[in-house]
């Protein structure tokens, strides 16, 4: 049985023109053809090869010596190399580009783009890629909370948050109460382990403790202050999604950073709007 989307022993059993047979068992009831180009000089019928399977353009397996990028069941990193009207096609070191349908993709692809991706066998047998790979990476990353990490955002979620891979292998999740800024699939960056779930999987932030950033936060609300004339139109009571859209904050990072802004002297707080005490002197 040809194992198609994976490396597989097999044992040459026939020479023609343009290439060399294999089988599994040494029988020609079931063949696949290693390309001429590929077949070493000195090899003979009856010795064998590790060759990995999978499917011409014509849908007919064939044989080859190459490693690609990705086989079967793993996951990698790979780039776009067209998009058409059926989907996306990847590179992965074989003549004949990987396929990616469009209802694998978790959001719009360009050429360029490069996305990580788990290869599959279709429902016709033919080696496919899939950007839904949630059920498939690894738990098990070893890291700890407060770690920083390198996360790649592979699927959003409006309810859940940023579904991403740590180096491109661990399952993480950017909870939506911290996705303090607009993020894309396909975007990568640094962050933070707020905690990690019992079944291994990881919470991350992008931003640091609070501790770390509420000078940060409060420097930008001043600066926000300052560019509305010394009073800002709305303060801390209002709607969570209000300061999210002006200052790009978590209503809890928000009251924080005024919270220390009026311990400091520096501001105001009336009925429905901030005052700067620059303002007010």
């Amino acid at each position: 049985m040809f194992l198609i989307g994976n490396r597989q022993a097999l044992k040459a059993v026939k020479r023609v023109d343009f290439g060399m047979y294999f089988s599994e068992d040494g029988h020609e009831d079931e063949r696949v053809l290693l390309p001429k180009k590929e077949v070493p000089e000195d090899l003979k019928t009856g010795d064998t090869l590790e060759l990995f399977l999978y499917k011409d353009s014509q849908d007919r397996p064939i044989a080859t010596r190459r490693n690609p990028k990705i086989t079967v069941g793993s996951i990698a990193l790979l780039k776009v190399s067209q998009v058409s009207k059926i989907g996306a096609f990847l590179d992965w070191g074989l003549e004949k580009d990987l396929f990616l349908p469009f209802k694998e993709q978790t959001t719009k692809l360009n050429v360029g783009d490069e996305v990580l991706v788990r290869a599959y066998i279709d429902k016709s047998s033919r080696i496919c890629a899939s950007m839904k790979i949630y059920k498939y990476l690894d738990t098990g990353s070893g890291y700890e909370k407060d770690d920083w990490v390198n996360a790649r955002v592979y699927e959003i979620s409006e309810r859940f948050g940023a579904f991403c891979a740590v180096d491109d292998k661990y399952s993480a999740l950017i909870p939506a109460k911290e996705m303090t800024k607009e993020i894309h699939v396909l975007d990568t960056f640094e962050a933070r382990v707020t905690s990690v779930l019992e079944d291994g999987r990881l919470n991350l932030a992008l931003r640091d403790k609070a501790y770390a950033t509420i000078d940060k936060d409060a420097d930008y609300v001043m600066y926000l202050i300052r560019q509305y004339d010394g009073v800002l139109p709305f303060n801390d009571k209002v709607s969570p999604e209000i300061i999210k859209r002006e200052c790009n904050m978590s209503k809890n990072q928000f009251k924080r950073a005024v919270g220390h802004l009026l311990k400091q002297g520096e501001i105001e707080i009336g009925e429905k709007v901030i005052y700067s005490k620059e303002r007010r002197q």
